[in-house]
């Protein structure tokens, strides 16, 4: 925020104080000042003059000999400028003048006469193009009326302002207005605020005849639509204070009416919009939101499309503005205006800005109104630019007003502790002082008892409790005035949480098993859930929508991580990545209701996924190990047929304890191929909450076995539907104690082997804590596992 601190003055007393003992005051009570800069520009020895009296050259068809009075004496200056006149008043730049493009003014001859000095355009004066109307770019620039003759040309024309300028907090959009830091400054130094004083001297007619009423459809996007009515409009210039003003405060002087609200929005901080009222069908304003088929040519000439998102102003026929952001090309003032409706509402600040990303169209206006603007602001804004226009002879001002205001925002009261004050910040100050600080802020305060009753205007949004208002009072007093003291307390040990404990080593794990850590987005399309073929009734596709998604790949909180492993799988697969192993840690979001009312649950998972000359075993053999690693140990793997992302016939459920701690499998051809994998993809989904409370991280140990082990191999032949897992129960059962491991280490169906059936063969390793085994003590053990195989299995030895 551009303030010229000129303007500044005008509202508070700042005599006394240089600009940068300023900027630094309202830097140490919570202003951030980003910059101070002068606006001289090196301007030096150029003072307002007179021209009395313009001849032409005697040798030059092109150039004329003025004579220019500056007060003290009267200068003959040659020039060749086309557009001066006697009587003008100008910038004249005196011999040992220096201007902002290095030149110096020394006496001279042209042609032969003597020339003692240079007339200036706005050019050479340092001033930018885009800040100077139309009919003083070209050739010298004419002072808008008469001037001490002699002044410097920097007083009168505002080129010895300094401007500060102040990086504002989202939290306060009431300082995006002089007046808003004129209020901190009147704070921050003990001085008095005086704010613009309002005062319509004539008003005629009443605004009734000549508008047929303002609708507003969608009060939640629009609190307020405050409206007034100047008739007889003479569309010119600015004067030079106002274009002076706007272009220290960075705005480019348009013309007299656009000039005023530009005025009057960076003077009080409310944007407002004035209305050619001829171009208005059927004279009545419509607050709306925008159809889908709608468009509009914006100030800016570009025609724009819009949505019915978008709050617009629109007449009987069409949109005449967006709301909040720019107004029309089809209503705006021209030379030709002859009546204006002036706009000043305050709109959603989320609508705003919405509309304003959607469009690609940022305005000091929607800047203004995203952050959230006093709705109370709106009158007196429309009032002071009705005021103006008076004053400047600009118009003739309507008698009364459109208010369309049904919530009226209130102000807030808190009680504030005088002892919680002090305690807090660690000061002593009387419940007077405080009082007198609130109030400087325009905080009203007052006794209530032991506590000080604050009344917080509708324009500090940002206060809301007892603590905001404890940190005005310490910014006011000054934090660099606050003695530093040590912290007070007990230290204590910080350690990790045992679930990050878990999650940790499940990395280091998964890492030294040779798969690569990968992390992805929480948003997902809703597409994905298509891609997966889960079902329309799945619980998977009850997810959360985000409110304000970047777009529609965006839009949802995923509920599961398989699309987004398979997502990562495939494009390193397109990348010709001939194997990758990879596993994602990361939250997946259930709605606690449907449809959605609060925040999701948030549920911990992890994600295992390969491809490339890999099976089922091996991904189940990584599982297997980290949950070994864990302490989780004898988990079962039971077939699942209905999770339909996986092959029915390659994937299981992992169970321990009645628990289901995830799914493993081989991802179904039909969502291989939606996702253009042409190999096949083995992914395991866990769910680390379970796995937290069944995981045991305590280790124990033991002496290493003083007797030896000894392996026998066993073939078995049986139906091709008996599960591995339960052969391997019937091994353990029958074991005796005696059976140490168990290895499956082949699996044949083909020739020798009956239709129906498969070869299963497994090594049973034997040992005994307390001596070495027989092969007779081995055969007790070993004889009744295979009996029993063949009478639970139907098994058969395989010679």
């Amino acid at each position: 925020m551009l303030i010229p601190v000129k303007w500044l003055k005008e509202y508070v007393n700042i005599d006394g104080i240089d600009t940068k003992e300023l900027a630094d005051r309202l830097t140490m009570s919570g202003s951030h000042v980003d910059s101070i800069e002068e606006i001289d520009k090196g301007v030096n020895n150029v003072v307002v003059g007179k021209i009395e009296k313009i001849v032409s050259h005697p040798n030059a068809d092109k150039l004329v000999i003025t004579t220019i009075d500056v007060g003290e004496e009267k200068l003959q200056i040659v020039t060749g400028a086309t557009n001066i006149n006697e009587g003008d008043y100008v910038p004249v730049a005196l011999v040992g003048a220096k201007l902002p493009n290095g030149m110096k003014i020394k006496k001279s001859k042209l042609r032969g006469e003597p020339s003692f000095g240079m007339l200036c355009s706005a050019e050479e004066l340092g001033i930018d193009e885009g800040l100077i109307i139309k009919e003083l770019k070209n050739g010298i620039y004419i002072l808008d009326k008469e001037y001490p003759l002699g002044q410097d040309i920097k007083e009168v024309m505002g080129l010895n302002s300094v401007v500060i300028d102040f990086e504002i907090t989202p939290n306060r959009p009431d300082c995006l207005s002089i007046v808003g830091m004129a209020r901190e400054t009147a704070a921050t130094l003990n001085r008095d605020l005086e704010c613009p004083q309002i005062k319509i001297e004539n008003e005629v007619d009443q605004i009734d005849q000549y508008v047929n009423g303002i609708e507003v459809k969608d009060e939640e996007l629009c609190p307020r639509y405050y409206a007034r009515v100047v008739k007889d409009i003479d569309v010119k210039p600015s004067p030079l204070w106002l274009r002076r003003k706007l272009a220290e405060a960075g705005v480019r002087p348009i013309n007299n009416i656009v000039d005023i609200t530009n005025y009057v929005m960076i003077e009080l901080g409310q944007p407002l919009h004035a209305f050619d009222l001829e171009n208005i069908k059927g004279k009545k304003v419509t607050v709306r939101r925008a159809t889908g088929s709608e468009k509009i040519e914006t100030l800016d000439d570009v025609e724009r499309e819009l949505n019915d998102s978008m709050l617009v102003i629109a007449d009987n026929e069409k949109p005449i503005a967006v709301a909040g952001v720019m107004g029309g090309a089809n209503s705006e003032v021209s030379e030709e205006t002859k009546t204006i409706l002036i706009e000043s509402a305050n709109f959603n600040g989320r609508s705003v800005r919405l509309t304003s990303r959607a469009l690609g169209l940022r305005t000091d206006a929607s800047s203004r109104y995203e952050k959230g603007l006093d709705s109370n602001l709106a009158n007196e804004a429309c009032n002071r630019v009705c005021q103006l226009i008076e004053e400047i002879g600009a118009g003739t001002v309507v008698a009364g007003n459109i208010d369309i205001y049904k919530s009226v925002a209130k102000e807030k009261v808190i009680d504030l502790r005088p002892f919680r004050v002090n305690n807090m910040l660690d000061i002593d100050l009387a419940a007077d002082q405080m009082m007198e600080t609130l109030n400087r802020l325009g905080l009203e305060s007052k006794v209530n008892g032991e506590n000080i009753e604050v009344t917080v205007p509708t324009f500090r949004q940002d206060v809301e409790q007892e603590a905001d208002l404890i940190e005005e009072i310490g910014r006011i007093y000054g934090f660099d005035k606050i003695p530093p003291v040590p912290l007070v307390g007990t230290l204590t040990k910080g350690e990790k949480s045992t679930a990050r404990r878990i999650e940790d080593n499940i990395t280091d794990i998964l890492v030294g098993l040779g798969l690569n850590e990968i992390t992805t987005y929480s948003f997902v399309s809703p597409k994905v859930y298509d891609k997966v073929n889960l079902p329309k009734g799945s619980l998977k596709r009850q997810y959360v929508e985000i409110m304000n998604p970047l777009g529609e790949d965006f839009s949802v909180m995923r509920t599961t991580l398989v699309p987004n492993m398979l997502e990562v799988l495939t494009r390193n697969y397109k990348y010709d990545v001939d194997r990758a192993w990879a596993f994602e840690i990361g939250n997946i979001f259930r709605p606690t209701s449907v449809p959605v009312k609060s925040l999701p649950y948030e549920n911990k998972t992890l994600c295992i996924g390969m491809y490339g000359k890999v099976d089922y075993f091996d991904i189940k053999g990584i599982v297997d190990s980290m949950l070994k690693r864990l302490g989780i140990t004898n988990q079962e793997y039971l077939r699942e047929e209905n999770y339909v992302t996986f092959h029915p016939g390659r994937t299981a459920n992992i169970t321990k304890n009645n628990h289901v701690l995830g799914t493993i499998g081989e991802v179904h051809p039909d969502v291989l191929e939606n996702y253009g994998m042409k190999e096949r993809i083995y992914i395991a989904e866990l769910d680390l909450e379970i796995i937290g409370i069944l995981s045991n991280l305590e280790r124990k140990y033991k002496e290493l076995p003083k007797y030896p082990a000894i392996s026998r191999d066993i073939a078995l032949v049986l139906d091709k539907d008996i599960l591995v897992k339960d052969i391997e129960k019937i091994i353990w059962d029958n074991g005796n104690k005696l059976v140490e491991g168990i290895e499956l280490f082949d699996i044949y169906t083909g020739d020798q082997i009956p239709e129906g059936k498969k070869s299963v063969a497994y090594s049973i390793t034997y040992r005994s804590l307390d001596k070495t085994l027989t092969d007779e003590e081995i055969a007790k053990v070993h004889d009744p596992i295979v009996k029993a195989l063949k009478e639970n299995l139907n098994a058969e030895l395989r010679a």
